[in-house]
């Protein structure tokens, strides 16, 4: 759930996450899925690159939450966003905290225009969902990626299952984000996603899938990519 970094990004997308990041940081409002999946996809992150003193890009980043943990790890993280109140609550959270992280209110082709081949880690965590043309995302990603560099991306799968779960009832039944959220044909099938990526010559190494019940609050991975799923990719 972060904010459009395309080509032609979404100016109703901007607005939606822009108007909710004062309440970003409560770990039981509208936010609070990204705080389950946190822990989880700092660790899968983490297990699969190295972090410590590494450059790290957060694209889409939110109000900073992988920032932070990133950051915690060890790494040298630099997060942008196009929403300008989700950065002021990221670095005012940041500063806060005690954390240097570079946020910017900057697009991810304009930081690949500037700083090609920098970063050894690249992550796009639930935010190729809300923007219209993903692929020159991964384009962008892969141009900012060193050689041997580790992009990670999460998104939501596209088929019945995960419009009944993470449409239907995770924003209408269970009310555990805002209605709207997410529109299903945005929504990203594993095929497309690594197609996308060997286009912008990316290698998948691993795809897994996520399960939350938000009823015991527990989150973890499993073998089953047909709602929420991470991906790991090399340049």
């Amino acid at each position: 759930m972060s904010v459009p970094h395309a080509t032609g990004h979404d100016p109703a997308e901007l607005a939606k996450f822009d108007a909710s990041a004062a309440r970003f940081w409560d770990p039981q409002g509208e936010f609070r899925p990204l705080h389950l999946l946190n822990p989880l996809r700092t660790r899968f992150v983490a297990e699969r690159a190295p972090l410590r003193g590494a450059r790290v890009l957060d694209v889409g980043c939110g109000g900073g939450l992988l920032a932070e943990a990133l950051a915690r790890a060890g790494a040298a993280v630099t997060a942008i966003d196009l929403a300008p109140g989700m950065i002021e609550v990221a670095r005012l959270h940041a500063a806060a905290g005690g954390l240097d992280i570079d946020y910017r209110l900057q697009g991810i082709e304009a930081t690949a225009a500037i700083e090609p081949g920098r970063y050894a880690v690249i992550t796009c965590m639930e935010m190729l969902e809300h923007v219209p043309e993903p692929a020159p995302v991964l384009h962008a990603c892969a141009r900012l990626l060193a050689p041997g560099g580790a992009l990670f991306v999460s998104t939501i799968n596209r088929n019945l299952r995960s419009f009944l779960l993470a449409i239907v009832g995770a924003e209408y039944v269970l009310n555990l984000i805002p209605r709207g959220t997410h529109e299903y044909e945005r929504l990203i099938r594993p095929a497309e996603l690594a197609r996308w990526a060997r286009a912008a010559g990316l290698t998948l190494r691993e795809l897994a899938g996520i399960s939350l019940d938000p009823f015991t609050s527990t989150v973890r991975l499993s073998e089953d990519v047909g709602v929420n799923y991470l991906a790991h990719f090399s340049r």
